[in-house]
């Protein structure tokens, strides 16, 4: 991850695809971003095999918006990647420094908006996901709706680093649930 001192912390989306499969993931990643417009993405591995980082001088929401419509319009297009999400902010993964962002971020879900939460983690064994979701569902009072989220606190954690982001359930593309 290092390539071109790129850090995990810079990346702003995540790209879930087939195992063995990075390199054509990579160049599907970068062609899409260079017909949105950023003509030098960024797009390396993580230490998670089928996950890749991606930094791009886009709007993170709007790329994936832009993704979905292009599924929905012809799936062939997107071939090796499965699952775009955008990845806001980066800290240590540990609960408290996991604790310390949310409490942050936690504004992003408005009074009376109902929230959900969806860890996601690879190559990380300090914690279950139950306890992460215990340690950090208390600091947020809105309602609980986990069939039907007005918001999603997204924690994706790769090894050492974690990921929290506040979505909009649509903010999310896969090619498995694409609508």
């Amino acid at each position: 991850m290092e390539e071109r001192g790129l850090r995990v912390y810079d990346f702003n989306i995540l790209v879930s695809h087939g195992w063995g499969t990075f390199k054509q993931a990579r160049d599907e990643i970068r062609r899409l971003l260079k017909d949105f417009g950023d003509e030098n993405p960024i797009v390396e591995r993580t230490i998670a095999r089928g996950v890749c980082g991606v930094k791009t001088v886009l709007d993170a929401r709007e790329v994936i918006k832009r993704v979905r419509a292009l599924y929905q319009e012809n799936a062939m297009q997107l071939s090796y990647t499965i699952k775009w999400a955008p990845a806001d902010n980066w800290c240590p993964a540990f609960l408290e420094e996991m604790k310390k962002t949310l409490e942050k971020e936690k504004g992003k879900i408005l009074k009376g908006e109902k929230w959900a939460m969806k860890v996601e983690k690879r190559r990380y064994t300090k914690f279950h996901c139950i306890e992460i979701i215990r340690g950090l569902a208390g600091l947020i009072d809105e309602k609980v709706d986990l069939g039907n989220p007005d918001k999603v606190v997204r924690v994706e954690i790769l090894g050492e680093n974690a990921c929290i982001s506040i979505i909009k359930p649509e903010e999310v593309f896969s090619t498995m649930k694409p609508w």
